[in-house]
């Protein structure tokens, strides 16, 4: 007898704060019970045979409605009732999710004599995701860099890299970045607000952030991935060096686009080795 019914979301995770709501077709409400934290719903209140309507809805998702039709058992069998999120944005399932640093990448590009581009990466990195259960906006990130693991695969250029022209490495050996906001920027698409710490300075960048989705490890783990970009200026952080070739041509570029290829796995730590 009653009522049962799966909430899942579009990336088929358990909605654990659903409210299932039925009404009669006066619209008279006869039912109303909560997902647990399986996102299941199961009611043992008998119904009447006859057709209901069953609305389904969650703090952050669309509702979701539809018909159920009770037989003389006295049971409604609603199965399985997908919610998309609020506005159409979806994101991975709420709490702590911590970077994988052995599949994530975190790499930079700058223009070479004005005609190329040099590519670089960080090797040594670890970061946190929090993802907000109510109010997505207010998921945060975290993120530290050990600015010495810079990497362009050419030995002389990170040595100059390290030192005091650029990143100068023994005075400020990590690179911090920390969020201060989320806004939705459209369907699976977000900016994130936060203060990057680079060589000794303090600056606000946004990252443009994709979410790309998530899905089960071969560790027995559930990982998120993510992509991010933005841009930033040498001079914002105090990173002047240059040296101008005789056609007047800067030896390397003042901007550098930074490229950000994350996964995150579930929970507060990574999974052992």
């Amino acid at each position: 007898m009653g009522l049962t019914a799966r909430i899942r979301t579009r990336d088929g995770w358990a909605v654990s704060h659903a409210v299932v709501t039925v009404t009669d077709m006066t619209g008279t409400q006869v039912l109303r019970a909560e997902a647990d934290t399986e996102g299941t719903v199961r009611d043992t209140t008998p119904l009447e045979p006859g057709a209901y309507t069953v609305i389904v809805t969650a703090v952050g998702y669309a509702p979701a409605a539809s018909s159920a039709i009770v037989t003389a058992s006295g049971r409604a069998e609603v199965g399985t009732v997908t919610l998309a999120r609020q506005g159409g944005t979806e994101l991975p399932p709420p709490g702590p999710w911590t970077i994988d640093p052995a599949h994530s990448s975190v790499a930079a590009v700058a223009q070479h004599l004005g005609i190329s581009s040099v590519h670089g990466r960080f090797t040594a990195f670890a970061g946190t995701v929090e993802i907000a259960p109510d109010d997505v906006t207010k998921s945060r990130v975290e993120a530290v860099i050990k600015a010495a693991s810079v990497d362009t695969g050419n030995g002389m250029r990170d040595t100059h890299l390290r030192s005091a022209d650029f990143l100068d490495t023994e005075r400020y050996p990590e690179i911090t970045y920390r969020s201060t906001g989320v806004t939705e920027a459209g369907p699976d698409r977000w900016t994130v607000h936060g203060e990057l710490g680079l060589h000794g300075v303090v600056r606000p960048v946004d990252l443009d952030l994709a979410y790309l989705g998530t899905g089960a490890d071969p560790w027995g783990g559930t990982r998120a991935a993510f992509r991010a970009t933005t841009e930033l200026r040498r001079e914002d952080f105090a990173m002047n060096y240059n040296q101008v070739l005789q056609a007047g041509i800067a030896a390397i570029g003042t901007t550098l686009r930074v490229e950000l290829d994350i996964q995150a796995v579930q929970g507060e730590s990574l999974p052992a080795a």
